[in-house]
């Protein structure tokens, strides 16, 4: 009579012990990613501060708010080098008053959407100049818009997106996964979502609405996290 081998306790436990190993690789390699992704993304809102700073060194204007005189005098006169769109007699777009009106994710006719030309025509900025191209708004590492405001909206109501923030410049940045958000306000602030620099709201979230905590964020549901310069 034929007896079928099986196999002995030490081989499975063996088995086990690599499955184990793989699953540990997948979830740490996991974990990596997630890590890169969102210091990728905190560092995106530092440099956007930093790109309008290096502006307003070079050209003693911010970028977004410069008349077409101011403009002229930067890029050269019509008809030699290419000279951004000053938007003008719209709400949320006053140029040369000094400040970057509207929202920061405002698609036409507000200072902060014409400032990615203004930044990209100055060579600070790397993206398409041409206001309205489908690939002109500025995107963050998960494909979410990017954006920077004075905390002038496009009515002119003087408030931050995120209610109770203080500072010059508000870089928002939307589609951040919870669990990204957590890392970004560890890396920039304090680790609380509700308070200090950096703020999180859920996406879609109303202009002056109440940061989320970072106990009650979801890692899997979008935040626009935003943080003050």
């Amino acid at each position: 009579m034929n007896r079928q081998k099986g196999f002995t306790l030490v081989e499975i436990a063996i088995v086990l012990v690599v499955i184990g190993l793989l699953i540990a690789g997948v979830l740490k390699g996991q974990e990596l990613i997630h890590s890169a992704k969102a210091k990728n993304m905190a560092t995106e809102l530092k440099s956007i501060a930093a790109m309008v700073y290096s502006y307003q060194d070079k050209y003693k204007a911010l970028p977004g708010d410069q008349n077409q005189t101011m403009l002229n005098d930067a890029f050269g006169a019509p008809g030699g080098t290419p000279v951004a769109t000053a938007c003008s007699g719209t709400s949320g777009c006053t140029p040369g008053n000094g400040r970057i009106d509207g929202d920061w994710n405002a698609t036409a006719n507000s200072e902060t959407y014409v400032l990615w030309q203004h930044l990209r025509l100055a060579g600070i900025a790397t993206g398409n100049s041409t206001q309205g191209a489908a690939n002109y708004p500025a995107r963050n590492a998960d494909s979410g818009l990017l954006g920077i405001e004075g905390g002038i909206s496009a009515t002119g109501t003087a408030a931050p997106f995120i209610a109770g923030m203080n500072g010059r410049f508000f870089v928002c940045s939307d589609a951040v996964l919870g669990r990204y958000v957590r890392q970004i306000d560890l890396t920039l602030d304090d680790g609380d979502s509700a308070n200090g620099s950096v703020r999180a709201v859920p996406s879609g979230s109303a202009r002056g609405s109440a940061a989320t905590a970072t106990a009650n964020l979801e890692d899997g549901q979008p935040y626009t996290v935003c943080a003050a310069f």
